[in-house]
């Protein structure tokens, strides 16, 4: 079985498109579509890496982060945050929060996927 990545994003043709793709590069993938369920996620399966949406319902991307980056269980987890906010403040929170890279919508799935092997091979 290929590494676990977690996705955590509200919309649900963006979580369909890139677990579609992640699949087909050979990694499993589980989905969540709220910030709560996502960190609950994270805590249950402890995947190999989040692919976070900073705005996502019931807690955002930042909390879920700085949560997952508290955790002395899940601190090593990579946190790459998936948003179409502007790359320079993306950059500044994606370093503030302790995430390891950030992608802008919309993106190439040749992008992701090079970070996410880059990251987690």
């Amino acid at each position: 079985m290929g590494k676990l990545i977690l996705i955590i994003d509200d919309e649900p043709d963006i979580l369909t498109i890139i677990k579609y793709r992640l699949e087909k590069a050979g990694y499993h993938i589980i989905t969540a579509g709220d910030g709560e369920e996502g960190f609950d996620a994270v805590k249950k399966n402890k995947p190999d890496l989040v692919l976070l949406d900073m705005r996502i319902p019931k807690m955002i991307g930042v909390e879920v982060c700085k949560k997952i980056k508290s955790d002395t269980e899940l601190k090593n987890i990579p946190v790459v945050f998936i948003t179409a906010s502007q790359r320079t403040h993306v950059a500044q929170i994606t370093e503030k929060f302790g995430a390891q890279d950030f992608i802008i919508k919309p993106f190439e799935p040749e992008e992701l996927l090079s970070k996410i092997r880059r990251l987690i091979g």
